[in-house]
């Protein structure tokens, strides 16, 4: 499982800009930049929606003010349902990254099996990651909202 020190590891995840389907490289997108990942189970589910993005679309200025490169939030969802989400919660400061099969995910070794729910979905959390290497974890239990938001984050940059 991801920990702090470790490097992100190298694997692919998309982003839609400009109606486009981008695949990034991890090893590039993490690379000589200050990034805040979060993740979180699935767009339009009722935290993710209602607490957690709407935290870091209110706090991106403090955020970048404090030296963030990129905002990044992580789903096990398609780029067309993370680009759509992004888009009705007025997110287009935050880079909405999505790990369609879930392989990144497994790559992190921070996803869980949900059954009916959605199947494999990503745990909730957020990191801070410098130059590729996490310099900072929160790693939700199941079902609480605490450690992994925008606020809980913004001090730890």
């Amino acid at each position: 499982m991801l920990s702090i020190n470790n490097t992100m590891p190298q694997g692919q995840f998309q982003q839609r800009i400009n109606n486009e389907t981008i695949t990034h490289n991890s090893l590039e997108f993490f690379a000589d930049k200050t990034v805040v990942l979060f993740a979180l189970p699935g767009a339009f589910t009722p935290t993710c929606s209602a607490s957690h993005l709407p935290g870091f679309v209110t706090l991106a200025d403090q955020f970048f003010d404090k030296g963030v490169d990129v905002i990044a939030c992580l789903s096990v969802n398609d780029a067309f349902v993370m680009d759509a989400w992004g888009k009705s919660q007025n997110a287009e400061h935050i880079a909405m990254l999505a790990d369609g099969d879930g392989s990144y995910t497994k790559l992190l070794g921070l996803g869980k099996e949900t059954g009916t729910f959605g199947g494999y979905r990503s745990q909730r959390y957020a990191a801070v990651i410098k130059n590729g290497v996490v310099t900072h974890l929160a790693i939700e239990n199941a079902g609480e909202f605490e450690v992994s938001s925008a606020q809980a984050l913004l001090e730890k940059v």
